[in-house]
């Protein structure tokens, strides 16, 4: 059997092979979909049996090969097949998934139905060029998860921890802070059955007010506090009106007793617990590796599944805006069926953080994927953002008639309405129409055997098993070693420790401070505490590394003592800080009822405080560094403090960037020389079949050659037909059986035979580049390197020395 690898390292999704309807059979070409154009979005619509859910687990397992993340939502519990993937193929890996019903109605046990399945699944794979192994390789690039909120059968997700404030940059952006705000007041509402128009409604405008004030001043809020707001809102007016004019406080305690009832209902305690809401860690493990989150929502009630629909979609939006720009595809949003998210008319909670996404997602190289069955009650005009449309088997003409006029609404350029209905009018089982704009025209393709085993819906219970078996949920890796950002405690703490004063120092009044000495105290909770006296530096250093494409400013602190002959201060000891959090429990007024240790006579002196300035910069200079990791790969290093896990995730875009970039650079160096060789092929290949008319009844199609699947990636589905290469290669190995009865037909395949050469040498080096790039751009894999950068000695600057007093 042929592997497909090749093209996986160029960025193509192996979708399926391209049909022929006229003779009702599968061409050898190869469908393959080029993953930047997902950046442009996808819409699927098929009706039931069309093989459409087949279709999207095929885009996820082609995005999970290719190392792009993805969140799926799964509002029918077919998603969970991810997990139903088997390197092995063997029997007893299917039986605890065959259905005994379904065995006993077709008269087998239950382990004869499951070798059945097992030969089905082989036998299917093998058709399309797959085996085990291409299993085996979907299920180590990607981590897979499924989510249960509001249970604990799968991974639960506290979903209401995204009540928190959203970053700052984000509350800086009016109109992102709104939207955020209005889906996640709607989803909250319609969880407590309350229908709200945004614009109209009373119960929305107070709770998006409420939830506008906390953010904006930074503050999280919770629904007991956001409960206390409705009974006691911290504002008189809202618009023009009082309060009491606008909302009674009678009608605002019905409104806090239904979201009450929420937080008293036993069922809802599920919802507080889990991982928490964020989409960084539903992309990506702690260790940066690519994870496919499936949010498994077919076991909840539709308010509860709108609500969680709308505050994960608000949640992609906020993740999505802090994110940079690229045209590579960066990650995927899935959701398995739309209907009732995104209406034409109406406005549910869910949709409009759906047509953000669909407007403003491909700059930051997103690409969303929304699937239906019920291609009518859509919003054509919202969809009109989807690049690439899919279309399987429809259920009635008015299916057909509705989805033809919105795909010449969205992306109608070149297409006509009677091809499109011809096409459309016979579509088979996995048979799909495919229109991506970056495409010249429309084709039909037949969809790819699955990796994972298409089980159906899995119950809560079934999810539970599966989860079990899967491994545990994240612990935190470690973080690059910078120096530790101490808190108030653990500097008292080293002060008191490190000091020849925690024991039987005498203890005296508090010494009168000269003039020209800065003189601060470190905040204690502790009564009656008694003040050991320091030297506290603070400084600000440059650290800047162009190579790593470094340049960041870090504030130190540093509390030292005197050296022994308590004349100088002896920085080397001193506990050091990191940021600017110890500024803030500094304070320059003196504590009540203190006690303090006696201070030595060079803590009185103010020229001792300039000397020991410029001994602090010198120190700082010779022994500070900035601990970071760095890629030589694509040159790009990572902020200090995050994790090598982080990194790892954040390379994932860059590496596929780069090969991008590199794919360019192979199509602008070989799409000249290959189009030569093509129509060189063409014509030799029309001369033979001149000079043999019947030579075409002795070709057989062969399996799909590595070669032509990676010339097919590398230059466009169209740019070389796999089957003319191999109808060509067919044509040669025939005529060489054939008795030689003229000579011209011994010039022709000897000419044909110098250009298939010439063709199969081009494809070796092709081979050659793209293993290059397989090994040099994969992430789990790429060399990150931990160094150290000094700080710049010019730029170093020491804004305090200041005698500090610490309690101990």
């Amino acid at each position: 059997m042929a592997t497909v690898p090749s093209y996986e390292a160029l960025g193509s999704f192996y979708l399926g092979r391209e049909y022929d309807a006229e003779r009702g059979t599968d061409r050898p070409d190869l469908l393959l979909y080029d993953s930047r154009d997902l950046t442009t979005h996808a819409v699927c619509v098929g009706m039931t049996g069309s093989g459409k859910t087949g279709l999207c687990l095929s885009l996820l397992e082609e995005a999970a090969i290719d190392g792009v993340p993805a969140i799926a939502i799964d509002p029918k519990g077919d998603l969970g097949n991810l997990l139903l993937s088997f390197p092995s193929l063997q029997p007893e890996d299917f039986a605890p998934w065959i259905d005994a019903g379904a065995a006993a109605r077709q008269g087998i046990s239950p382990e004869e139905a499951a070798t059945k399945t097992a030969e089905t699944w082989r036998k299917g794979l093998a058709d399309w060029d797959q085996d085990g192994t291409r299993i085996a390789r979907f299920r180590e690039a990607v981590d897979i998860a499924i989510y249960t909120p509001g249970s604990e059968a799968g991974r639960p997700l506290s979903v209401l921890q995204s009540f928190a404030a959203p970053p700052e940059e984000q509350r800086l952006d009016a109109g992102a802070s709104r939207e955020r705000v209005s889906a996640t007041v709607g989803g909250l509402l319609g969880l407590a059955g309350i229908e709200a128009d945004p614009l109209q409604s009373r119960e929305h405008i107070l709770l998006s007010t409420l939830f506008d004030q906390a953010w904006t001043a930074g503050r999280d809020l919770s629904l007991a506090a956001l409960i206390q707001g409705i009974q006691k809102p911290p504002f008189d007016k809202v618009g023009v009106f009082d309060l009491e004019t606008f909302y009674p406080a009678k009608e605002r305690m019905q409104l806090a007793m239904s979201l009450n009832n929420l937080i008293a209902s036993p069922s809802f305690a599920a919802w507080m617990k889990g991982e928490p809401l964020d989409v960084q860690r539903l992309l990506f493990t702690a260790d940066g590796k690519p994870r496919i989150s499936v949010i498994s929502i077919a076991h909840l009630g539709d308010a509860e599944r709108m609500f969680v629909v709308t505050l994960l979609l608000g949640e992609v939006v906020a993740w999505m805006r802090r994110q940079s720009g690229t045209s590579s595809l960066r990650a995927m949003l899935y959701m398995d069926e739309i209907f009732g998210y995104f209406p034409p008319s109406a406005m549910p909670p869910s949709k409009l953080p759906l047509l953000t996404l669909m407007k403003q997602a491909r700059a930051f190289g997103l690409g969303v994927v929304l699937a239906t069955q019920n291609p009518v009650d859509l919003d054509y005009k919202g969809l009109s953002n989807a690049g690439t449309w899919f279309i399987g088997r429809l259920q009635t003409e008015r299916d057909k008639a509705r989805v033809i006029d919105g795909l010449l609404g969205a992306a109608g350029e070149g297409l006509d309405k009677a091809q499109l209905e011809k096409l459309l009018a016979n579509l088979g089982n996995r048979v799909f129409l495919m229109r991506n704009v970056h495409d010249a025209a429309p084709v039909l393709f037949r969809t790819r055997w699955t990796l994972s085993y298409l089980r159906g819906p899995l119950t809560l219970q079934e999810i539970a098993k599966l989860s079990r078996a899967a491994p545990s949920p994240d612990v935190p890796s470690l973080t690059s070693p910078a120096p530790a950002r101490a808190t108030r405690r653990e500097f008292t703490a080293a002060a008191a420790e490190t000091s020849r004063a925690s024991q039987g120092t005498p203890i005296s009044d508090k010494p009168v401070i000269p003039a020209g000495v800065d003189e601060l105290y470190l905040e204690t909770s502790q009564a009656d505490a008694t003040y050991l006296p320091r030297v506290l530096g603070i400084a600000r250093l440059h650290f800047v590394d162009k190579a790593a494409g470094l340049d960041v400013w870090e504030t130190r602190s540093l509390i030292a003592p005197l050296d022994d002959s308590e004349s100088h201060v002896d920085w080397s000891q001193a506990d050091v800080g990191v940021g600017g959090d110890l500024q803030k429990e500094l304070s320059n007024e003196p504590p009540q009822n203190a006690r303090y240790a006696e201070a030595p006579a060079a803590l009185l002196r103010a020229q001792n405080y300039r000397s020991w300035q410029k001994e602090l910069a010198t120190h700082l200079y010779s022994s500070s560094t900035l601990p970071i990791f760095h890629c030589p790969t694509v040159g790009q290093s990572v902020a200090p403090g995050t994790s090598e896990g982080d990194f790892r995730a954040k390379l994932s875009l860059a590496l596929r960037e780069k090969r991008d970039a590199e794919i360019e650079k192979l199509r602008k160096k070989y799409a000249p020389k290959l189009a030569t060789l093509q129509d060189q092929l063409r014509r030799a290949d029309e001369r033979v079949e001149r000079e043999r008319s019947d030579l075409s009844q002795h070709k057989v199609q062969t399996a799909i050659s590595v070669g032509t699947s990676i010339l097919g990636a590398l230059l466009g589905r169209k740019a070389i037909s796999v089957g003319n290469a191999q109808r060509a290669g067919s044509a040669a190995r025939s005529a060489g059986r054939l008795s030689k009865e003229s000579g011209d037909i011994d010039r022709a395949e000897e000419n044909r035979e110098v250009i298939q050469q010439r063709l199969t040498e081009m494809q070796s080096e092709l081979e050659s580049e793209v293993s290059r790039l397989r090994s040099e751009l994969d992430p789990a894999t790429v060399t990150i390197e931990q160094t150290s950068v000094k700080p710049r000695k010019t730029d170093i600057d020491v804004r305090t020395v200041a005698l500090l007093w610490v309690p101990n």
